[in-house]
């Protein structure tokens, strides 16, 4: 007599085997192609109307002010609600925003006051997208497909960023009016095409099976974002992988988005063309970095602080190194490997959070390292502007090198170098079976 056969269902270790995720990537890959015919948009559009540098800053001011202020809040909405519902309440308001801005320009109307009250209700709905966008990945994947969903998501915005600004600026260019009045053709058609990858990124999420969601009991806002900081204190690692973003964001954003302009413009050659080689280089060595962390195996949990804190280090050294640049082939040689460091260790690095975080706690933690990124980079920037009037090579090198020996000095905390041996999230089983989102009402 034959002994018994069994069967073991083995499941895919690519998300695309995975039918909401194909969903999700496909709708915000299309979003965020859209996304840079905006972002190229909106700045021409204010100097076509006012041809004012202050005005441009007052609209980027709009849009940034309430994303930083009400990301917390946002956080709140995704564990009350559900990632998705939150993505299509916000998706649905930019929508009618960017349609409206578009047809208006088309119809030679815009005037400043629009772009001023576009720019603040685009950053007020921004505010809840983005940390529904970081915490809808882990609903719809099994763990051990997280790293490399996390990779083909980031990887593919990173590719958008690329292409897209260059398409969107052909678009305006050829479709312009030439000498660019308020009727600036190209300007319209640009939001217009914005508006359409809205629409399709609303169907693609529309037809995401609803989940069961853990909902936030209903607690006022403060008490929400109390429990949500209390959670990230009391677990050692994501306090110190929090403390060393912080960190990074202080020490290399600003020395790098103010030095390198300086740098390219005072140094190299060819001037702008240099800047922006330097900047794909960048964007290029980002993007490898996403594509190897996520085909190559996570590192093993007893080097994985090391491996993470490693390219930290790395890409601190690249930014300290441009003290000494003066070629652009060099410059781009250098930034290129610390993109490909920092694509690495931010694809490691949001993986290994997203694991560590209940899915009840999930928006609100996830809002709040976002937060706290976006509010230190203005001051970085401010601090950055100030130091290389005085020095240069001098900001450079003290921020590149301060980052590394901060980023390596970490770890002699047990903390860092244990962050592959911390233990991952545990849900609350009986919320979880007890409460289910209503398909009906999603």
């Amino acid at each position: 007599m034959n002994p018994p056969t069994t069967t073991t269902t083995t499941k895919p270790s690519s998300p695309f085997a995975v039918r909401d995720f194909r969903l999700l990537w496909v709708g915000e890959a299309i979003s965020s192609l859209g996304d840079q015919f905006a972002l190229i948009a909106l700045p021409w559009l204010a100097l076509v109307l006012t041809g004012s540098a202050l005005a441009l800053g007052g609209v980027l001011a709009l849009m940034a002010v309430p994303r930083a202020l009400l990301m917390i809040v946002g956080g709140v909405s995704v564990d009350r609600f559900s990632p998705r519902l939150v993505m299509l309440g916000s998706n649905a308001v930019r929508l009618v925003a960017v349609t409206a801005l578009g047809l208006v320009v088309l119809a030679g109307a815009a005037q400043l006051w629009m772009l001023y009250a576009f720019a603040l209700v685009f950053g007020v709905a921004d505010a809840f997208f983005f940390p529904a966008q970081t915490s809808i990945v882990p609903e719809l994947v099994e763990p051990e497909q997280l790293q490399r969903a996390n990779g083909i998501v980031q990887g593919t915005t990173q590719a958008t960023i690329l292409v897209g600004p260059a398409i969107a600026g052909v678009v305006i260019a050829a479709l312009g009016a030439g000498a660019a009045g308020a009727t600036d053709g190209g300007i319209g058609i640009a939001l217009l095409v914005d508006a359409a990858t809205f629409l399709a990124s609303l169907v693609t999420l529309w037809l995401i099976r609803p989940r069961a969601h853990i909902a936030q009991e209903a607690t006022s806002i403060l008490d929400s974002i109390r429990e949500g900081v209390r959670f990230v204190w009391s677990s050692p690692g994501l306090r110190a992988v929090t403390l060393v973003s912080l960190a990074a964001n202080l020490f290399i954003v600003g020395p790098f988005e103010v030095g390198m302009p300086f740098i390219a413009y005072s140094r190299l050659p060819e001037g702008a063309a240099a800047f922006g080689i330097v900047m794909a280089a960048f964007g290029g060595g980002s993007l490898v970095g996403l594509l190897v962390a996520s085909v190559l195996p996570a590192p093993r949990p007893s080097r994985f602080g090391l491996v993470v804190i490693g390219t930290l280090a790395l890409a601190g050294l690249g930014v300290g190194a441009l003290a000494a640049v003066h070629t652009t082939l060099l410059a781009a040689l250098v930034i290129g490997v610390s993109g490909t460091a920092l694509g690495i260790g931010n694809l490691l690095g949001i993986t290994w959070i997203q694991s560590r975080i209940p899915p009840e706690l999930m928006g609100r933690v996830m809002s709040l390292l976002i937060t706290g990124s976006v509010g230190l980079i203005p001051i970085s920037m401010f601090v950055a502007g100030a130091a290389v009037q005085l020095s240069l090579d001098g900001t450079m090198l003290v921020a590149g090198c301060g980052m590394a020996l901060l980023a390596l000095g970490s770890l002699l905390s047990p903390a860092v170098r244990n962050l592959g041996l911390e233990s991952l999230a545990q849900s609350e089983p009986a919320a979880e079976a007890a409460i289910a989102e209503d398909a009906a009402g999603a």
